[in-house]
């Protein structure tokens, strides 16, 4: 008499498996690295940020030392972290529409029904999608800023303007503008989840960015105007421009800049959470 050896059922082994929350951040880096509009915006990111660098440099070193309080050797960290960080206001552009196409690309083709098939639990999906394109946005930004800041440095230098990487004041730009282009790209993510289509989604982020300021600073009334320096490309602005922890006029300070960015970064990510839970894919 033989003695039947089972072999483990496709049930018991699905059972088995467990479906842990690194692997659907290493599925979605594998996602992101593979998508070939990924490669050329953080490519053009990058090329725009060194471009922009050596242009302000040259435009810098051309200001007559005759003109009142404008000699850039008279500045040097100004004048270096001014030119260094110039590709981030483009950038923001390039970080936002990557955010969105992150996830819409998904519900145009489909693909986010086998993403949501694959982790149930879509809020983990949604999650691990912006620790990825936070980590890999904010990496990209501080490397063209510091690209920049080279580029930046020796052009500079030909006329005696210096100022070293180390220094606080010249570090904490390059470090703010990258993290102000990852919360960017969070924030276009929350935007292109609740929107679900790529223009509408870009249409969204350029108009907070870009639109939204412009108008508000057409209208000629106290609210407006009090207004502006909270819009997100304001506040954003400050993370990287404040040489110091305190505000000064009628600046917000840089850390009151970081809370500010981060509410508009939080309240559309609850709204998408929110959503993900409530509406079919």
């Amino acid at each position: 008499m033989t003695t039947a050896t089972l072999s483990p059922t496709p049930a018991d082994t699905l059972a088995d498996a467990r479906l842990t929350f690194a692997g659907t951040v290493r599925s979605e880096w594998i996602k992101l690295r593979s998508v070939r509009s990924t490669i050329w915006s953080y490519a053009l990111l990058i090329a725009i940020s060194i471009g922009l660098a050596a242009l302000v440099a040259f435009a810098l070193t051309s200001i007559p030392d005759g003109v009142a309080g404008q000699a850039p050797a008279s500045q040097p960290v100004q004048t270096v972290v001014q030119a260094s960080i110039a590709g981030v206001a483009f950038g923001q552009l390039i970080a936002g529409i990557l955010g969105v196409l992150v996830i819409s690309g998904e519900y145009t083709t489909g693909m986010v029904r086998s993403t949501f098939l694959a982790v149930p639990g879509r809020l983990s999906a949604l999650a691990a999608k912006g620790i990825v394109l936070f980590t890999a946005t904010f990496i990209v930004g501080l490397i063209a800023n510091v690209a920049a800041y080279l580029v930046a440095s020796l052009m500079l230098s030909q006329e005696d303007i210096a100022a070293p990487i180390i220094d606080p004041a010249v570090f904490w730009p390059l470090l703010g503008g990258a993290l102000y282009l990852a919360m960017i790209s969070l924030f276009a993510l929350a935007i292109g989840a609740l929107v679900r289509t790529s223009a509408g989604g870009i249409a969204v982020v350029v108009g907070i960015l870009l639109i939204l300021p412009t108008i508000l600073s057409l209208i000629p009334a106290d609210w407006a105007r009090e207004a502006v320096p909270y819009l997100l490309s304001n506040a954003g602005a400050g993370i990287y421009s404040s040489a110091t922890l305190a505000p000064e006029g009628d600046a917000l300070g840089m850390w009151l800049n970081l809370l500010v960015t981060g509410l508009w970064v939080a309240v559309p990510a609850a709204a998408a959470a929110v959503m993900l839970r409530t509406r079919d894919a």
